[in-house]
């Protein structure tokens, strides 16, 4: 039986058959729309939709690169567009390609951060065209719900404690910790002093980057006390981890994983910057700390010897970054061999569009770890977005809707314009740059 007569068949015997794609379907624009839902410091979002000659028939991406949000919203506009119009955007792959080569000078944040948003987009109009879910286009689901964890900061120990409860008491099974370091007025995702607000406060009033002191002694010194008050507090049966922000040296980062080992960290997440990568085999021969990196990589390539040569734990690339859906699949496909999870960077800095494809990749690949999720999402988000996954006792989930499940209310985003708000610049106490 030819596939005509087996689909008269189907459509006989009163089986629903999916609608045909459109014939001769093309990009007829792409638009970009940068939003700032609530004018927060890091809540510039540079959304990308892509519209069809179908009538009706568009997707929505996320190209949010926190720090270059303008730079990335001209090159889309001016660079990878002429690329799409009039392409039929069913060929996914084919235009992936395309737009990586296009420039010729290729890579870096700003051109992939773009192509990430292009490609999520691409797999809405895929998604909605089929009347599934992206996951089934990617396999179907793997498994019911994702395990989420979010974190918890503070400037003592007592602080976080009381954070890590207030989690525990919401259902998270996992929670990742975070407290400052001795005589520093602010840290990576801890509270800042007073005295380091209001100069934050005055530097963004003023259209500048703030400056932070950060001293990476102290900070390696006071981690494992942190853990060992928190085994001894909340006990064994929470499973916590930490983010380093490649905020140490390569020698700091040996000393570190080896005291943490004790308190059965889930992961050690970004213990070095991606230029120091190759210490990452003297890390494993010593320690047993289970190691996650990717956050800031650019691309399927990056770290691709971590991969390869089992030296860490989790991939944490983020999709709003490195290519989007189609390079999510891909990295946690190489992954697999290895028995390396994933554990996609889902901060608050990326859009609910982003949040969406992260779930939907994490849902439909076998070596799925983890799924880091922003919570907090407030009204104007809610107002701007559709949807965003839904929290339930220590997991998140999406639902069945076509494509990624989330459409975008332009009227409402243009009432939260782009806000300048510079990332600070990190300095030791003598004036030396250093990594974020």
């Amino acid at each position: 039986m030819n596939r005509r007569h087996f689909l008269a068949s189907l459509a006989a015997a009163g089986t629903q058959l999916p609608a045909a794609a459109p014939k001769n379907l093309k990009i007829t624009s792409v638009q970009v729309l940068v939003t700032n839902p609530g004018q927060t410091t890091n809540g510039n979002y540079v959304l990308v939709k892509i519209l069809t000659s179908e009538p009706g028939l568009y997707g929505w991406g996320d190209a949010t690169c926190t720090g270059s949000e303008l730079g990335v919203a001209k090159f889309l506009e001016e660079h990878l567009t002429p690329g799409m119009l009039g392409r039929d955007p069913m060929r996914i792959e084919d235009l992936w390609q395309t737009l990586f080569f296009l420039p010729y000078y290729r890579s870096g944040s700003v051109h992939m951060s773009a192509i990430s948003g292009v490609d999520m987009a691409l797999w809405d109009i895929k998604g909605k065209v089929a009347g599934l879910p992206v996951y089934e286009l990617l396999g179907g689901r793997v498994r019911d719900k994702l395990l989420t964890y979010t974190s918890a900061g503070g400037r003592n120990y007592q602080e976080v404690e009381e954070g890590v409860r207030r989690l525990m008491a919401r259902g998270y099974k996992v929670i990742k910790v975070q407290v400052s370091a001795p005589g520093l007025e602010s840290g990576y995702a801890v509270p800042q002093s007073d005295r380091q607000r209001a100069a934050t406060a005055q530097a963004h009033a003023e259209g500048v980057a703030p400056t932070e002191i950060w001293e990476p002694g102290p900070y390696v010194r006071t981690l494992p006390k942190l853990f060992e008050h928190l085994r001894k507090t909340v006990g064994e049966d929470i499973d916590l981890l930490h983010d380093v922000h490649e905020r140490v040296t390569p020698s700091q980062a040996i000393v570190l994983a080896k005291a943490l080992e004790p308190y059965g960290l889930f992961f050690l997440e970004d213990l070095l910057r991606p230029e120091n990568l190759d210490t990452f085999r003297i890390i494993r021969q010593q320690s047993s700390t289970p190691l996650a990196m990717g956050e800031i990589f650019t691309g399927q390539w990056d770290g691709l010897n971590l991969i390869t040569e089992h030296l860490i734990d989790y991939v944490r690339h983020d999709l709003a970054h490195v290519g989007g859906v189609t390079t999510g699949k891909k990295v946690a496909t190489m992954c697999e061999p290895y028995g390396i999870l994933t554990a996609w960077h889902g901060p608050g800095n990326i859009s609910p569009i982003t949040h969406m494809a992260n779930a939907h990749v994490s849902l439909s690949v076998p070596n799925f770890g983890i799924q880091e999720y922003a919570t907090g999402w407030g009204n104007p988000i809610r107002e701007v977005f559709s949807a965003i996954p839904t929290f339930a006792d220590g997991y998140v989930d999406v639902g069945d809707q076509p494509g990624l499940g989330i459409d975008v209310n332009e009227a409402a985003a243009k009432k939260y314009p782009y806000l300048r708000r510079l990332r600070p610049a990190i300095r030791r106490r003598d004036g030396t740059p250093w990594p974020y």
